[in-house]
């Protein structure tokens, strides 16, 4: 995998992929070769020609995940891969308020739902959605929606705990101070 992605360079060393991002996601989860490997089989199972599941939707999924979770690096990277699956830039752009977007067919905006029920509200999802969703998708293809949808929540939330990639920022909300000495507030 290193090879594919980095040629014979060190990535350690001479940090980056082709794609713009630092690389640092695949050096930090090579520290545990068994882990590194299990995320590499998780790219493997959703990559491979034989999934059930339209690759638009997947991409829809996984880039709306990133998005919830504010993970960046997910988020942006999906972005790409919307377009390498053939997803307009008219629905790419609409992903962060897809709610009022009209871009978007019945089962995308089923997918949209559902993966806001998987990321937002941790699994919880309200029976209209899995209905509407149900009616759209054969129970195989949820399945795999659900599976690839939950394995990119994780990398979103792994890359913001660890900061790896585009994700290695400081937190947005802070306090900021009043002006002067005194930090109280007064109605």
């Amino acid at each position: 995998m290193y090879t594919y992605l980095f040629g014979d360079r060190d990535p350690v060393a001479e940090p980056g992929t082709a794609t713009g991002s630092p690389g640092d996601w695949w050096t930090v989860f090579a520290l545990v070769p068994e882990i590194f490997d299990h995320c590499v089989g998780g790219f493997a199972i959703y990559q491979n020609p034989g999934r059930l599941l339209d690759p638009q939707l997947r991409e829809l999924g996984q880039t709306r995940v990133g998005w919830a979770c504010g993970s960046q690096f997910v988020f942006s990277q999906h972005c790409k891969s919307c377009r390498t699956a053939g997803i307009s830039e008219e629905k790419i752009a609409a992903i962060r308020s897809w709610q009022v977007a009209d871009c978007y067919s019945p089962v995308e905006r089923a997918v949209l739902a559902y993966t806001d029920a998987l990321a937002l509200d941790h699994g919880r999802v309200p029976d209209g959605v899995f209905a509407a969703l149900r009616a759209e998708l054969s129970d195989e293809q949820i399945l795999e929606l659900t599976y690839i949808t939950s394995l990119y929540l994780m990398h979103a939330v792994m890359s913001r705990a660890l900061r790896t990639e585009f994700d290695d920022q400081d937190d947005p909300c802070v306090e900021i101070p009043a002006p002067g000495d005194d930090q109280t507030f007064r109605v």
